[in-house]
């Protein structure tokens, strides 16, 4: 752990999360953005985790550039959830916004400040507990080679563009039709759960259509009861494809509710 938080000119403080104050050393090997074990800086009952970061990548100009910059917004954030995931082996973690940044000790303090009344109630929900992801994707068959569609006869050719359509809605739909009862269901099993956004299948690299992008906040005692439920529920429905992900500390659940996404 750093012992000098102070900054040197051109530095800032990025910070990852917040969580109550801990003695126990995070897990060997967690580095942060600066390539050393991330700090704690104490105040007042809450600590936030933190890494010294260049002004040049972070302050608001470069750091406007850097987020339209797919490679550069990937690495940043592989690091900011394995020091996440590292601080939920020992505590229990209110992850920030991806590139959270003060100017130094004071503003950390400041933001934990401002943000002291929502912290102490999300630490207070979430401890002891976990988030699990689960998305539905709708998958198109392979059509047939544009090659051989075209040496089709006209009737021919509507007919199996026809086809090609109907078969492509009908798995939209099923996965549609799985995607509300599945959500439904694990709602039931869960503490909570919220909607995200489809993922874009260009940005995600996924195949297929995503209908259900869904964050489910389970106690820890209960994950391998709902692991096991999803499992269950993943269907033989040709062109559906259900995945499950986690466990994560609670990113989706960390705000307070309605912060943008639905909660049910």
């Amino acid at each position: 752990m750093h012992s000098d938080h102070g900054v040197h000119e051109g530095e800032l403080l990025y910070v990852y999360a917040v969580a109550r104050p801990f003695d126990a050393a995070l897990p060997d090997g967690v580095r942060g953005l600066d390539g050393e074990p991330p700090g704690l800086i104490e105040h007042r009952g809450l600590c936030a985790a933190v890494s010294r970061v260049s002004a040049e990548d972070f302050n608001a100009i470069p750091l406007q550039a850097h987020l339209e910059d797919l490679d550069w917004l990937g690495r940043t954030a592989r690091v900011h959830q394995a020091v996440i995931a590292a601080l939920a082996t020992v505590t229990c973690p209110v992850p920030l916004r991806l590139a959270t940044v003060c100017r130094d000790g004071s503003g950390v303090r400041r933001l934990l400040d401002s943000g002291r009344a929502r912290f102490v109630p999300a630490i207070e929900r979430l401890d002891g507990r976990i988030e699990w992801g689960v998305k539905v994707y709708a998958q198109a068959q392979p059509t047939e080679p544009a090659r051989e569609l075209k040496a089709a006869t006209g009737r021919d050719y509507l007919r199996r563009r026809l086809g090609q359509r109907q078969s492509r809605d009908e798995t939209w739909r099923r996965a549609g039709t799985l995607a509300r009862t599945l959500h439904a269901e694990l709602c039931e099993r869960a503490e909570a759960g919220r909607l995200h956004r489809p993922q874009n299948a260009r940005l995600s690299g996924e195949p297929g259509e995503n209908v259900l992008n869904a964050a489910y906040l389970v106690p820890r005692e209960r994950s391998e009861e709902f692991v096991a439920a999803v499992r269950d529920r993943i269907p033989h429905i040709e062109g559906v494809r259900v995945e499950l992900t986690g466990p994560w500390a609670p990113y989706s659940f960390a705000g307070a509710p309605g912060d943008g996404q639905e909660e049910r």
